[in-house]
């Protein structure tokens, strides 16, 4: 065989490798949002709603100044397709929606650790396992 079919080949193994691995890891993380799912469904009285999901997301609730007004879309904006900017900081935030950013919503710890922060700071409060079962659910079918 030649040289260049052989990198062809070569070439070819590694492009399917990748894809492979890739496919692996993107179930496995999708594995991780669903298990984190079923552990919030185990606590919530109801079936999660994509339609409570974005009234939530959406939801004003009265903070402390000067953001006297705030939720989710304050920072996240009502499209969860496109970045957003923190209205504190002015940090871009990227898009929360999977079908957007692949990197979004992946590893258990991650979520749990953004719905503590930002939970308490639009709500004043902790979420509830049916209000996160809610917003992971409209989340994740942006």
């Amino acid at each position: 065989m030649t040289k260049i079919h052989d990198m062809k080949i070569s070439s070819i193994k590694t492009f399917y490798l990748v894809t492979v691995f890739s496919l692996v890891s993107l179930s496995t993380h999708a594995a991780e949002r669903e298990e984190l799912l079923i552990q919030y469904a185990s606590q919530s009285e109801q079936k999660f709603s994509e339609e409570r999901g974005k009234l939530l997301w959406e939801k004003s609730v009265k903070g402390e100044a000067p953001f006297t007004q705030r939720s989710c879309s304050s920072c996240h904006t009502r499209n969860v397709t496109i970045n957003g900017k923190h209205i504190r900081t002015n940090k871009e935030i990227k898009a929360l929606a999977p079908s957007v950013n692949s990197e979004s919503l992946n590893e258990a710890k991650n979520i749990e650790k953004w719905f503590s922060r930002n939970c308490k700071w639009t709500f004043g409060r902790k979420c509830s396992s049916q209000e996160k079962g809610d917003i992971l659910t409209y989340l994740q079918n942006q």
